[in-house]
């Protein structure tokens, strides 16, 4: 099994910033798709943003130019820099890993708040 383990969440004025990370004990996590969602209270789980094995990156509408996902294969972390937060970012933060199946963390909250 493979589990997924998020860290970084919080609380954060707007216009903050916080980096979530997400470790992956997998000896093959290099050939993983790496993904970030979120889900906010009464509202469907949605992509933010994903990163190949190959490095190539996709991101949501609603965060492109304020977020970056980013990958250290020999750390077996992915990264989500969060920069100029929304409080419409306010969600719990889920790490997805993919590779034949398709595996989640247990969520991190993020709050933006004043």
């Amino acid at each position: 099994q493979v589990h997924p383990a998020e860290s970084g969440g919080g609380l954060v004025q707007p216009g903050g910033s916080l980096r979530l990370s997400c470790t992956v004990s997998e000896s093959i996590f290099s050939l993983y798709v790496m993904g970030w969602y979120r889900q906010a209270p009464g509202k469907q789980r949605e992509l933010v943003a994903t990163i190949t094995s190959a490095g190539s990156t996709n991101y949501a509408d609603s965060v492109k130019g304020r977020f970056t996902i980013s990958r250290d294969n020999a750390k077996k972390t992915v990264y989500l820099q969060m920069n100029s937060l929304k409080p419409e970012d306010t969600a719990v933060y889920y790490c997805n890993a993919e590779w034949v199946g398709s595996y989640w963390g247990q969520g991190t909250q993020v709050t933006v708040s004043s």
